[in-house]
């Protein structure tokens, strides 16, 4: 797992524990859109609240399988703009579109992140409840319709719909933004790390053919999926599981 995605999955984790053992916490620190110029902090601090088990979960949930694959092409540092970016973006929608109406939740920097995943990796699909495949930018795409449907039609249901429309928003002028300085990012992106680089020279070292055959089907996918999308596609558990046929002297940590 990526360094700032480990932090903010253990920040929110914490401070929904918080949630239920300080009185008055979520309303202290939720972010009312009448009350912004009164309490300023809120427009940040909201986005580490959540209303409940489920609501947390999910946006964990999708951080973790969105957020590591796009920290590890873009890098720490803009992936924290990202995040932050989307969630303020999304709070300043709220603020201009449901004036009355408090928000809470980690909802608009997951969503922003969701989008740059759908931006480097728009064809990448997924199964919906593990049945019903869409790819990344199809997800996107029918979210958004979902949210400004509900969000306009006024048919909200508790859901914080501009909230998302503001974390596609801010996601996507900052991710043109970056299209626009291409050069500098695209040098930075193609520097991979020592360890990254040492790591890829030890599986480019693995014999497939002197491996189990019980293993062999899926070394070799995992070794195509790295020539077809690059290192940063695999997952943490898939790195572990390629490094344990890395030769002896090739060897290096995995790295998580």
């Amino acid at each position: 797992m990526t360094p700032v995605v480990r932090g903010l999955l253990i920040a929110n984790v914490i401070a929904y524990l918080l949630q239920g053992a300080v009185p008055g916490m979520t309303q202290e620190f939720l972010f009312y859109p009448a009350l912004f110029f009164y309490r300023p902090w809120t427009i940040v601090t909201y986005m580490f609240l959540h209303g409940g088990f489920t609501h947390i979960f999910f946006n964990m949930l999708a951080l973790y399988w969105f957020g590591p694959r796009v920290e590890s092409v873009i890098g720490v540092k803009r992936f924290v703009y990202l995040y932050f970016i989307s969630g303020v973006s999304g709070a300043l929608l709220s603020f201009a579109l449901s004036f009355n109406s408090p928000i809470l939740g980690a909802s608009a920097g997951v969503f922003g992140v969701s989008l740059a995943y759908a931006w480097f990796w728009p064809n990448q699909v997924f199964y919906i409840w593990g049945v019903l495949p869409m790819s990344a930018s199809m997800m996107v795409i029918l979210n958004a319709v979902i949210s400004f449907w509900f969000g306009f039609g006024g048919l909200g249901g508790g859901v914080a719909h501009f909230a998302h429309l503001g974390g596609y928003g801010g996601a996507f002028l900052y991710l043109r933004w970056l299209h626009r300085a291409r050069g500098t990012f695209k040098r930075k992106v193609m520097t991979a790390p020592p360890e990254v680089t040492k790591q890829l020279d030890g599986w480019k070292s693995i014999d497939v053919a002197r491996i189990h055959e019980i293993n062999r089907a899926e070394v070799s996918r995992l070794l195509d999926k790295i020539a077809k999308e690059g290192v940063g596609a695999l997952t943490g558990p898939e790195r572990l599981f390629l490094s344990n046929f890395v030769p002896k002297d090739e060897t290096s940590p995995p790295i998580q």
